[in-house]
C-alpha cells in the first residue's frame, strides 16, 4: 500500500472510531432529532456542492426508489436508534454492538441469494461473532439497557442491509452524488421532527463542537476521504478499517468519557472481532465480494457498500 494509502487508511480508522464518543456528547444537550438534522443538514451542504461541480446528481432520478430506501436503512433509521440509545449507553458498548455489522452482512448477504459461499471457516466465525454478541446482550446485561442494546443490534442489521441494497440496485451510481442526495432526503424527512423539538436556548459549546465534528468530519469529510481511499488501495483493503473503528470507538469512550470496560465488554470484543474477521474469509474472489459489501458499515452513517464494482458508495458506522 502506498504511503497516501496508509495515511488515508488511517484517517478513516480514528475518524469513523469517533461518532460514537461525539453522539454521546451531543445527545447530552439536545434532542436526537436536532442532532440528526444537524448532522445531515450541514453534510448535505458540504457535499452537494461537491457533487454538482462533478455533475453526478442528474444520473441519479431514475433510481429514486431504491435511493429512499437505501437512505433510510443507512441514515434514516439507524441515526435515530443510535442517538436515541446512547442517551442511556455507553458510547463504547454502542461501537462494540455495531462491530456485529460484518456477521450481519454475511447472513443476510446468504439468506438473499448471495453467491458467496459460506465454507467452514466462515460458519464458524458467525458462531463466535454472534457468541460475542449474545454475551453482550444476554442475561449479564443491566435490565434496563436491554431495550437499548435492541435499538443498537436494529441500528446494525440497518447497516447490514444497506450495503445490499448498494450492491445490487445501485452499484452504478457515482458516489458521492449518492451520498450527498441520500443526507439531502434525511435532512427532509427530519426538518419537522427537529422544529417540533427545538431547544429554546443555545446548547454548551461542548455539545455544538460534538454536532460540528460529527456533521462535518465525520459525515462530509469522512466520505470524501472514504472515496479517496477505495481509489487508492480498492474497496477489499479497505474494508478493513471496519475491524479498527470499534477499538476506536471503545478506547475514545474509556479514556475520554471514563466509561468502565467490564470483562464481558473486553471478551465480546474479541469475540465479535475474531468472528467478522472469520465470517469475512474466504476464497480470493469471495473475500473480495463481501469486504466491499461491508464497508464501512459502522460509520455511523454507515457505512460504504459495494460489490467489486468501485463506484458502488456507502453512506455508512458507521460508525455512528
Amino acid at each position: 500500500m502506498t504511503r497516501r494509502g496508509w495515511w488515508l487508511f488511517a484517517a478513516m480508522s480514528v475518524i469513523w472510531g469517533i461518532p460514537y464518543l461525539l453522539i454521546k456528547v451531543a445527545v447530552a444537550g439536545v434532542p436526537v432529532p436536532v442532532l440528526v438534522l444537524t448532522r445531515v443538514g450541514v453534510g448535505a451542504l458540504l457535499l452537494l456542492p461537491v457533487a454538482a461541480g462533478r455533475r453526478e446528481l442528474a444520473v441519479l432520478r431514475p433510481h429514486w426508489r431504491w435511493l429512499a430506501a437505501f437512505a433510510l436503512v443507512e441514515i434514516v433509521i439507524p441515526w435515530l436508534l443510535l442517538s436515541e440509545a446512547e442517551t442511556r449507553l455507553p458510547s463504547s458498548l454502542s461501537g462494540l454492538l455495531i462491530a456485529s455489522v460484518p456477521i450481519l452482512v454475511a447472513i443476510l448477504s446468504r439468506l438473499t441469494g448471495g453467491t458467496d459461499r459460506l465454507s467452514a471457516v466462515r460458519w464458524a466465525g458467525l458462531l463466535v461473532g454472534l457468541a460475542g454478541v449474545i454475551l453482550l446482550a444476554g442475561p449479564g446485561a443491566p435490565a434496563g439497557d436491554l431495550g437499548s442494546i435492541g435499538e443498537v443490534l436494529l441500528v446494525a442489521l440497518c447497516y447490514a442491509t444497506g450495503p445490499l441494497i448498494a450492491s445490487r440496485k445501485l452499484s452504478e451510481l457515482p458516489p458521492i452524488g449518492m451520498t450527498a442526495a441520500c443526507l439531502a432526503f434525511a435532512a427532509v424527512i427530519y426538518a419537522p421532527l427537529a422544529a417540533l423539538s427545538w431547544p429554546s436556548s443555545l446548547p454548551s459549546a461542548r455539545v455544538l463542537g460534538a454536532m460540528a465534528g460529527l456533521a462535518v468530519l465525520c459525515t462530509a469529510v469522512a466520505f470524501l476521504l472514504f472515496f479517496a481511499l477505495i481509489a487508492e488501495v480498492g474497496p477489499a483493503r479497505a474494508s478493513v478499517i471496519t475491524y479498527i473503528n470499534p477499538a476506536v470507538a471503545v478506547g475514545l469512550g474509556v479514556w475520554v468519557l471514563s466509561e468502565r470496560l467490564t470483562p464481558a465488554m473486553a471478551v465480546s470484543f474479541a469475540l465479535i472481532l475474531g468472528g467478522s474477521v472469520l465470517a469475512t474469509r474466504g476464497g480470493r474472489r469471495g473475500t473480495e465480494d463481501l469486504a466491499a459489501e461491508v464497508a464501512p458499515r459502522q460509520a455511523d452513517l454507515g457505512d460504504r457498500g459495494g460489490l467489486p464494482g468501485d463506484n458502488c458508495p456507502a453512506v455508512g458506522q458507521q460508525p455512528g
